[in-house]
């Protein structure tokens, strides 16, 4: 009997072998074959060994439906998966590596490899360019395909993608590269190294004439492709779960002698260390990339010298729901600056640090549409302390980027309470030089009692962040506004407010360290605090009489999120003021005119 079941066991578990293939005891756990999509009619899944349909697969996106694993999708199927029906115009489709150093080693069995991987994938290389429509708007694509050589970049994949983007560099269309590759090619030795600087060199050209590249990190991106183009995006996405790294996994074990965390080098990882602005699920990827098109749809390279911008599609001004003079009262939304003139100092000190105030993020929602959050210093982390992206304000583009602090205890932990570490100064640098690029005006929240102040902040340059930020943002060529929200502490906060006008709403504080540093400092008596709050001349009206500031925002008596609404509406008309006026000004003047403001201070 116990013979019967076993002899029935084994013929079940051979029914979902693939056809063909060997068990291999090497291929287990970490070394086990990652998933390539199953083929025939029940198979097995390399991730989670469930049975099931190929068909049901391929029909759902290349996603196992018992685990939700990712398999690779072969180059056409996600070409078809992203653009338009009918779009993709494919490009340099005959090109191969004979075109160019034929077998440049002499490598055994090289050609014959790559002669049975045509026959076997229908693909001349492992790499796809051409043109596509996503949502109606052109861009030029590329698509590795691990089923050719495990997408290595020889001579054929860096060429056809150095053509891809130089095509896209004098035609004015962004680029979008789906990267999936194991590396450089070995077999073709120097020459597939030098395929590195070449597409490098190619998006160099691209970026500079001002227009967009995006990288879609999928498994495996490793090796000589991500130190090349794959990580010179502008805006970087990755899909769940994908491995993403210079050195392989196997290879840093082996060089370290210590096994590697759980996690480690996946795109959740890379997001956590800000090098991914995004991680976007495959069935979201095509409106992602829409949306994302769409934001830079206007960019001409004119832009950056002070031509007025192409208007967007959405021509009709955004109004939020809610933001309404009745929903807060006639009365704040009429009140002027300064009317509570019996508050003092400290009490308004107090109310700018009221955890009923609305933060950073509250204004973003309400005041702009489509807002899509871009992360990472591309150095070393994602600093939660600093919320920043693109934006639609008034149908425009705009780059929105605030100091963000929490409703909750657990959220004000997780943000640092609004004290950013130096990668989230060059996280805010990144998204400046960024809207740059693109024309895009920067708009600024200011709420910080200062920045972190934290062995680990010094270690990575606390200092040299704040000064990189004001060094560069006082030469920016676009259009910079910021409002301080709530605390303005120190250089923590100058390092988002260095632009063409500063605002401060009513209750709001700036200044050069807090009362009670102040007092602590030159008192000896931290007690003194509300003392040091009127000697210090920290609130809007006095920053307002000094010259510092040009605006001062009325808030109602009450301000919290119910009455942030009268506020949000006189904000919405300023803000539309402030873009109106400065986008029209040339960007050498623009410059001059900032550096002027602050050269009379």
């Amino acid at each position: 009997m116990q013979g019967w079941k076993k002899g029935v066991k084994m013929r079940l578990q051979n029914m979902f072998k693939k056809t063909g293939e060997r068990e291999n005891p090497v291929r287990k756990g970490r070394l086990r074959r990652r998933p390539e999509a199953p083929e025939g009619l029940l198979k097995k899944c390399n991730k989670c060994g469930a049975a099931i349909l190929s068909e049901e697969v391929i029909n759902g996106a290349y996603i196992c439906p018992k685990c939700h694993g990712y398999f690779r999708v072969p180059a056409y199927k996600r070409i078809e998966m992203i653009a338009d029906e009918g779009s993709f115009e494919e490009w340099d489709m005959d090109l191969d590596g004979m075109d160019g150093p034929p077998d440049p080693l002499q490598f055994k069995g090289y050609s014959e490899k790559i002669k049975k991987l045509r026959e076997q994938t229908g693909l001349k290389e492992a790499v796809v360019t051409g043109r596509v429509k996503i949502n109606g708007k052109q861009a030029v694509i590329g698509v590795c395909d691990g089923r050719f050589m495990m997408a290595s970049m020889g001579y054929a994949v860096g060429e056809k993608i150095t053509r891809a983007v130089e095509r896209a560099t004098n035609e004015n269309l962004p680029v979008i590269l789906f990267t999936c590759s194991g590396g450089a090619r070995m077999q073709e030795g120097i020459i597939s190294l030098m395929q590195m600087e070449k597409t490098s060199a190619a998006l160099k050209r691209h970026s500079d004439a001002g227009l967009l590249y995006v990288t879609v990190l999928t498994d495996p991106t490793t090796g000589g492709v991500t130190a090349s183009f794959a990580m010179l995006g502008d805006i970087i996405i990755a899909e769940p779960q994908a491995l993403i790294g210079f050195a392989g996994p196997r290879v840093i074990e082996q060089t370290i002698g210590e096994k590697l965390p759980e996690g480690f080098q996946r795109a959740e990882f890379l997001l956590e260390h800000g090098f991914v602005d995004q991680i976007v699920k495959r069935e979201n990827m095509k409106p992602v990339l829409g949306r994302i098109l769409k934001m830079h749809d206007h960019v001409h390279p004119d832009c950056r010298k002070g031509k007025e911008i192409r208007k967007s599609d959405r021509t009709e001004p955004v109004q939020k729901a809610g933001m309404t003079e009745k929903k807060a009262g006639k009365k704040a939304a009429e009140q002027e600056p300064w009317s509570e003139k019996s508050l003092t100092a400290w009490e308004r000190v107090c109310r700018s640090r009221s955890k009923e105030r609305p933060v950073g993020k509250d204004y973003i929602d309400i005041l702009f549409e489509d807002f899509v959050e871009l992360h990472g210093d591309r150095y070393y982390k994602d600093d939660r302390a600093v919320i920043g992206g693109i934006a639609y304000f008034q149908g425009k583009p705009v780059t929105v980027i605030a100091q963000a602090k929490g409703k909750t205890t657990k959220e004000n932990l997780e943000r640092n309470f609004a004290m950013p570490s130096p990668e989230g100064y060059r996280k805010a640098l990144r998204l400046m030089k960024q809207a740059e690029k693109f024309g895009r005006p920067v708009i600024c929240f200011v709420d910080t009692p200062g920045a972190f102040c934290g062995m680990e902040a010094e270690e990575r340059g606390q200092g040299e962040a704040i000064a990189h930020n004001l060094y560069e943002m006082s030469g920016l060529k676009v259009p910079v506004l910021s409002v301080v929200i709530g605390e303005g502490g120190s250089g923590g906060a100058l390092a988002l407010a260095v632009a063409d006008e500063v605002w401060m709403l009513e209750n709001s504080i700036y200044s050069v360290l807090s009362p009670e540093g102040f007092a602590s400092i030159l008192w000896k008596d931290s007690k003194r605090a509300n003392e040091a709050a009127k000697v210090m001349k920290l609130t809007a009206e006095d920053l307002k009489q000094l010259g510092i500031i040009e605006q001062v925002i009325a808030e109602p008596e009450e301000f919290n999120e119910e009455t942030l609404p009268a506020v949000a509406e006189k904000l919405n008309r300023q803000i539309q003021g402030f873009v109106t006026k400065y986008s029209k000004i040339p960007s050498e003047e623009l410059v001059e005119k900032r550096y002027q403001r602050f050269r009379k201070m």
